[in-house]
């Protein structure tokens, strides 16, 4: 179990380093599964990250608002659901009471990370760019650390502690949690209808909508669809924007030449 914890709080790191970048691997659906295959599980893995995924979907941080931590109560969700054998009921419950903890633990280092910027702003002022360097130097093993301790001991610790505390959980407790792991997802994605639905987003909904319960094509000819609809929507877009870019420009050359005309 040491390597797991190992390979898993890496994970975790390289994830939160995500974070703070291009977040291109902080969504359940990938970390989750990345994290079943460390475990030996991947099709458990993905079960679970799925479901998290659908639950999931439509959180995230809007203004000062800290969202629950998808990334850490993902990967230690799927870990200790797949260590201890519960299933998905197991990852869920598990996953959203760690996601609450670590979003709390986040809201704490974030607090203390905003006096790294007067630290960065002074430097700055000052041409010190070695003393910015030395901002980064010290702030990214910090959010490195900040979900890869966690998942460590969580997955080193936790396989028979949580075993032992899903054992004392009443049978019934665990079927509502598995009744709850699939109504869930029905919220995730009713916000994202609500982002779909603004403004002219509606009308590939609609085209998707049709294509599937209609046509039942499956999702690789859908996905192409959608794709040659997207590109055809970028490049009208892109053509109005030049038309409308270019009309006073004509504007001005057609009074330029209705000028010399009348120059005599």
């Amino acid at each position: 179990m040491l390597i797991e914890a190992i390979l898993v709080a890496i994970w975790a790191g390289i994830c939160s380093m995500d974070d703070v970048g291009p977040q291109m691997l902080r969504r359940p659906l990938l970390t989750g599964t990345v994290a079943g295959i460390i475990m030996g599980d991947m099709v458990q893995g993905l079960a679970i990250s799925a479901t998290l995924e659908l639950m999931w979907m439509g959180i995230g941080n809007v203004g000062a608002y800290s969202a629950p931590d998808i990334i850490a109560g993902s990967i230690i969700g799927v870990a200790l659901g797949i260590a201890s054998k519960g299933g998905i009921a197991a990852g869920i419950a598990l996953a959203v009471p760690v996601s609450i903890l670590c979003q709390q633990l986040l809201i704490i280092w974030r607090s203390f990370a905003s006096f790294l910027n007067v630290w960065a702003e002074k430097s700055i002022q000052e041409g010190d760019y070695r003393g910015l360097l030395k901002v980064h130097y010290f702030s990214t093993p910090l959010w490195f650390l900040i979900r890869a301790v966690p998942c460590f001991l969580a997955v080193y610790f936790g396989g028979d502690l949580v075993s032992r505390i899903l054992e004392s959980i009443p049978e019934s407790i665990l079927t509502g949690m598995g009744v709850a792991s699939k109504m869930i997802p029905a919220i995730g994605v009713c916000i994202l209808l609500l982002m779909l639905l603004k403004g002219r987003m509606w009308f590939f909904f609609l085209l998707g909508f049709m294509l599937t319960t209609y046509l039942k094509l499956p999702i690789i000819p859908i996905t192409f669809i959608a794709l040659a609809f997207a590109v055809l929507y970028d490049m009208a877009y892109s053509n109005a924007n030049n038309n409308a870019s270019n009309a006073p420009a004509k504007e001005q050359q057609s009074d330029a030449e209705t000028e010399e005309g009348y120059d005599l």
